[in-house]
């Protein structure tokens, strides 16, 4: 934070709060950081629920923030793939707290999860912890419903 005359000012981070409360753009980072890279196909198939209207308005608006790269592959037929830029792994890295403090805060069994991300597969962080170690790599963002 920055402080000016006795005041803590976080005017700097406002468009970055605005672009990252959008409903699905933490699941695109998501999506991509567990995956590196996926075409508009695979990424439609990871976030269950998104219509192709919003994840193509997802994509361009994190496209503009410099958090993703769209990379057009000359194939026939025409290829795009999507990739987390560094400032988009960096963000990852930093939103990975707030994940496990959000977990914290929820009443004790009952961690409750809009029903359209409990079956994307976006909704796991893959990570190297000691789940890594026991095999799987991943954890759910939130626990499935019991």
């Amino acid at each position: 934070m920055v402080k000016e005359s006795g005041c803590n000012c976080l005017c700097f981070v406002e468009g970055t709060i605005d672009m990252i409360s959008k409903k699905w753009s933490l699941l695109v980072i998501n999506a991509l950081g567990n995956h590196q890279v996926l075409r508009y196909s695979e990424l439609m198939n990871e976030l269950k629920g998104i219509s192709p209207k919003s994840l193509a308005d997802a994509l361009a608006e994190l496209c503009r923030q410099g958090l993703i790269r769209r990379e057009s592959v000359a194939e026939i037929p025409p290829r795009v793939q999507y990739s987390l830029t560094r400032d988009g792994q960096q963000l990852r890295k930093a939103i990975e707290p707030l994940f496990q403090w959000a977990l914290t805060k929820s009443p004790k069994g009952s961690r409750r999860c809009v029903p359209a991300y409990r079956t994307a597969r976006a909704h796991i962080v893959q990570e190297n912890s000691e789940e890594e170690e026991r095999g799987t790599g991943q954890k759910r963002i939130c626990e499935k419903p019991g």
